[in-house]
C-alpha cells in the first residue's frame, strides 16, 4: 500500500511539473488542486517536497509557483549530451571506417562511463560492446581520457567509492600507477588501454570538451590486438586525437 501510494505521489508531482510549464507566470495551490482534482493539502505538500529540491520555485508576491532552476540544469544537461551525439556522429563512422575498428561515444555518469553511441568495425571479428552498457573508468582508454581531465578530488572521489578492481594482469589497480597514467594521458591527450579491461582488446580514445573546457564525454577506437599493432595503434590514437578536438570545438571549447 504505502508503495502505491508512492508512485501516487511521483504521478501527481510529475503533473504538477507539467501544468506548470503551461504558464510561465505560474499557479497558486487552488488552482492547482481544482486541476489535480485532489486536496489542497496534498497539492501543498508535494509543492514543498518540490520546492526544497529547486524543482518549482514561489513568488512571494502573489505565492504563484512555477517550474525551478533545478530544470534548467537538467535541461542543459540532456542538451549538451544530446548535441554532443548528434556533433560526434560523423566523426565515429570515420573513425570507424578510416581504422576499420569499432568507434565509441560515452558520457559520465554516477561515476562509470556510458556507451551512447557506437558504430561498428566492418571487421568479421570485432570486439562486444552496445549501447546502453556501463563500464569502470579506470581500465577503459575512454574512461581514463575522461577521468584525467576531471578535477583532482573528483578522481579521488571515484577511485574511492569505485575501487580499482583488476579485470585482467595489465589492469592498473593501484592509485598511484593510475594517477601517473592520468597524468601521461593529461600530457599527450590522449589514452590507452592496452587489454586493462578486456584480455585482446586495444583502445585509443580521447576526452572531449565543452565551451567551458569542461569534460563532457570521450570518444575512442577499439580493435583485437590481431590486427591493432603497435603502428596501427598510434595511428588510432591520432585519429580520435583529432576527432575529439574538431568535436570539442564545436562545441565551443578552445582546443
Amino acid at each position: 500500500m504505502a508503495e502505491v501510494t508512492s508512485v501516487q505521489s511521483v504521478d501527481r508531482a510529475l503533473m504538477i511539473l507539467d501544468i506548470l510549464q503551461e504558464n510561465p507566470s505560474g499557479y497558486g495551490v487552488t488552482e492547482l488542486a481544482n486541476r489535480l482534482d485532489v486536496s489542497k493539502s496534498t497539492v501543498h505538500r508535494l509543492l514543498m517536497s518540490l520546492l526544497k529540491k529547486s524543482f518549482v520555485q514561489q513568488n512571494k508576491e502573489n505565492d504563484k509557483y512555477s517550474l525551478g532552476l533545478k530544470l534548467i540544469e537538467y535541461g542543459q544537461v540532456v542538451s549538451e549530451n544530446l548535441d554532443v551525439r548528434q556533433l560526434a556522429s560523423p566523426y565515429l563512422h570515420k573513425l570507424a571506417e578510416t581504422m576499420e575498428e569499432t568507434a565509441h561515444l560515452v558520457i559520465l555518469d554516477q561515476q562509470e562511463i556510458v556507451y551512447i553511441d557506437k558504430i561498428e568495425s566492418s571487421q568479421t571479428i570485432r570486439m562486444f560492446s552496445k549501447v546502453g552498457k556501463r563500464a569502470p573508468m579506470h581500465c577503459t582508454g575512454v574512461g581514463k581520457a575522461i577521468l584525467a581531465f576531471l578535477p583532482e578530488q573528483q578522481v579521488e572521489d571515484i577511485i574511492s567509492t569505485k575501487g580499482l578492481h583488476k579485470f585482467t594482469e595489465k589492469t592498473l589497480s593501484n592509485r598511484d600507477d593510475l594517477l601517473q597514467n592520468l597524468n601521461l594521458i593529461r600530457d599527450r591527450g590522449f589514452s590507452i588501454d592496452d587489454e586493462e579491461h578486456e584480455m585482446g582488446i586495444k583502445c585509443a580514445a580521447a576526452p572531449i570538451f565543452n565551451h567551458n573546457g569542461e569534460v563532457v564525454a570521450g570518444i575512442s577506437v577499439a580493435g583485437p590486438i590481431m590486427r591493432v599493432t603497435d603502428d596501427k595503434l598510434e595511428r588510432m590514437a591520432e585519429e580520435v586525437l583529432h576527432a575529439s578536438t574538431e568535436i570539442s570545438r564545436l562545441l565551443g571549447a578552445r582546443v
